[in-house]
């Protein structure tokens, strides 16, 4: 991707300049010079002060607007000026993208082009100042030099997608499988210039778990065979941090034993864990303990993806939960 130089001045950027500062006064202090914590948070340091993951190492899950972008449900609780359903998904989308801009974010993690081509989303994101080092795509091999192509012109670090490739991990057999594709379209990616494949995790992928016949022959959750069968050149781990949590996982622990091999996190908070009412929620308002797991995935953990599964608001959530990640002193 190159330089942004935001030369061409549009009626959406200056709608979302003061968009945001509605939205920045209702929801907290102003992301760009916060000096209190919000008072749903935990008191902290000045945000210029400490340790904190920089802004630069924050990015966001997109499918956090899927809603919106797709057929602008949730536009009423949008940003004055947001374009509704009667716009186009494009037009949404660079909406979003303005918003994101202004609010802190410099990195997404697209998980669709929205009906544009990768160069025209390439240009738009660069046009509001986004990298995307990272993006949910198809691990089908067949349209695996096609996806990592598209990958090398987005300017991606890693390749991967919102799960595992295929034949995925219903049986022991198929994760050992699985290992052995995620090895293959690695190697291809690294060797492309896009850097190794992640593989993302759900609940199940810990909640699964099978008698290691080919390793020790304890009981381990197909994650943990998948991360021993990969090859460390090739593949690495975004750790969906919520969804672990979900299933069962202490995330502090399983950076301590596996954090080599997590180069990503997905950001995501639960409140209420282990109960029927357990539920996603804003990043910091949960029950995660942030300082903890940041503090320890230091030194391997290089993008924190935040995110929340809809139904969401999704503009309220994207500008508080950026900072309180940008913020947090650990």
């Amino acid at each position: 991707m190159k330089a942004n130089s935001r030369t061409r001045p549009t009626r959406l950027a200056m709608l979302l300049a003061l968009a945001c500062a509605m939205l920045l006064g209702m929801v907290g202090p102003s992301v760009a010079g916060a000096q209190e914590a919000a008072p749903d948070k935990p008191e902290q340091a000045d945000c210029a002060t400490g340790r904190t993951v920089p802004a630069s190492k924050i990015s966001i899950q997109m499918w956090t607007f899927n809603r919106y972008i797709g057929s602008g449900e949730r536009a009423d609780e949008a940003p004055a000026g947001a374009p509704g359903p009667e716009a186009t998904p494009a037009e949404r989308l660079e909406f979003v993208l303005a918003f994101l801009s202004e609010v802190g974010y410099r990195n997404i993690e697209p998980f669709s082009f929205h009906g544009l081509t990768a160069e025209q989303f390439d240009a738009l994101a660069e046009e509001y100042g986004l990298k995307v080092p990272s993006r949910h795509m198809s691990t089908s091999e067949a349209s695996w030099d096609a996806n990592i192509a598209d990958a090398k012109l987005l300017g991606q670090r890693w390749t991967g997608s919102g799960g595992f490739a295929s034949p995925g991990t219903g049986s022991y057999e198929n994760t050992l499988a699985t290992a052995e594709t995620l090895n293959r379209l690695g190697e291809r990616s690294v060797k492309n210039g896009t850097g190794q494949i992640f593989g993302h995790n759900h609940a199940g992928e810990f909640e699964t778990m099978y008698v290691d016949a080919q390793g020790d022959g304890t009981l381990k959750s197909a994650w943990q065979i998948l991360v021993e069968n990969t090859d460390p050149r090739w593949v690495t781990f975004q750790l969906d941090v919520g969804w672990a949590v979900i299933g069962g996982q202490d995330p502090v622990a399983l950076m301590e034993e596996f954090g080599d091999r997590v180069e990503l996190f997905h950001v995501k908070d639960v409140v209420d864990i282990g109960e029927p009412t357990e539920r996603q929620t804003t990043v910091g308002q949960g029950e995660i303990d942030w300082a903890a797991l940041f503090a320890v995935s230091q030194g391997s953990v290089k993008q924190y993806v935040i995110e929340q599964d809809p139904p969401v608001e999704p503009f309220s959530f994207a500008a508080e939960s950026f900072e309180y990640v940008d913020c947090l002193v650990f």
